[in-house]
């Protein structure tokens, strides 16, 4: 997030302000003691009691994450594109599921790639898995929907990888997508870059520097966490008190196709950012959302995200940003068919 400047105008930062989730939170607890104050305890209690139920979660993830970041991790990723195409595909859709970029991170790492000759199979299988989930994502999901749900998930990123990345590769071996990039690579947007081409320091508590950086990643990605589930739990705390189950149930519950491609249609406008969909996807379950609709909207939403498109729409032609696309909002409903079928 952008720091503000030293001179802010008065309009920017009242603006800025009611953006954020902690001025969110404020709000609807403001609009509930005046529409509703019989149902403020209620809503309180129903988003503290989440919250400490998710916050080991919390705890484990931010450490993982401070971890990985600490010690260099994330240029292991870059082994995934090197070898023969089938390969770097497979690995490449298991390491989307796992690299703690975030999304502007993976702008130069990709564009680095691509300019480098890297096939744009295994990219689409690692932009369409990392979308999807990594460390935190995953506690986080399991912690709100349970570890069977987010189990699925992900494997379900995994396996959009591998359709995304082997139907580029038959569709490249039919002459298709012949010069993607649209243009030269370009620097990261939040000055991080693509990771260094060097060994990971697994014990980085003996380098000051990367202990440093420890530090500044788990209060920065605690504090991220935690104001984002505070917000979730509220939301999902009005949901619970004010829609009407029948009307969830009548859009999105009970067996077949069509509830599950409905929610995969309204989750990809809908967008929710990875920690913020399970806490209220749980909502719309106890609802009466369906298991496989609540599958097809999270990965829908998780593919269809402002940065997870703007990376794609910065780096590649328009046609392959069509198949990106057509490619996530396929494989979130054979997702959700299949978690459901399961």
């Amino acid at each position: 997030m952008a720091e503000l400047t030293q001179n802010p105008r008065p309009a920017g930062l009242i603006a800025r302000g009611i953006k954020t989730p902690w001025a969110l939170c404020v709000a609807i607890l403001l609009a509930v003691a005046v529409l509703d104050p019989g149902n403020l305890a209620e809503v309180i209690r129903f988003a503290g009691a989440a919250l400490l139920h998710t916050g080991r979660y919390i705890l484990f993830a931010v450490l993982l994450l401070s971890y990985l970041k600490a010690t260099g991790a994330e240029v292991m990723v870059a082994r995934a594109f090197e070898g023969r195409e089938v390969r770097m595909i497979f690995l490449a859709a298991v390491f989307g599921g796992l690299a703690p970029f975030c999304s502007c991170e993976v702008i130069p790492f990709i564009a680095g790639l691509l300019a480098l000759g890297a096939p744009l199979s295994a990219v689409m299988a690692f932009w369409l898995a990392s979308p999807l989930i990594d460390p935190p994502t995953l506690l986080i999901t399991a912690g709100a929907l349970g570890w069977p749900f987010a189990i699925a998930k992900a494997v379900a990123a995994v396996a959009l990888g591998l359709f995304g990345g082997f139907a580029i590769k038959a569709l490249r071996g039919a002459g298709a997508f012949a010069s993607p990039l649209r243009q030269a690579p370009r620097s990261s947007c939040c000055g991080c870059g693509a990771p260094k081409a060097e060994a990971p320091v697994w014990a980085f508590w003996r380098d000051p520097a990367r202990r440093s950086q420890f530090r500044q990643e788990f209060v920065s990605n605690g504090l991220f966490l935690v104001k984002w589930l505070t917000l979730a739990y509220m939301l999902e705390a009005l949901l619970v008190s004010y829609v009407p189950a029948d009307l969830i149930a009548t859009l999105v519950g009970g067996e077949g196709i069509l509830p599950i491609a409905t929610a995969a249609l309204v989750g990809m406008p809908a967008y929710l950012n990875s920690y913020v969909a399970p806490p209220l996807l749980a909502g719309l379950m106890e609802q009466g959302m369906s298991a496989g609709a609540a599958m097809a909207f999270m990965v829908a939403g998780a593919v269809s995200s402002i940065p997870a498109m703007a990376a794609v729409w910065s780096l590649v032609k328009p046609q392959v940003f069509a198949t990106y696309l057509a490619l996530g909002i396929t494989g979130a409903i054979l997702s959700g068919i299949v978690f459901q079928m399961v």
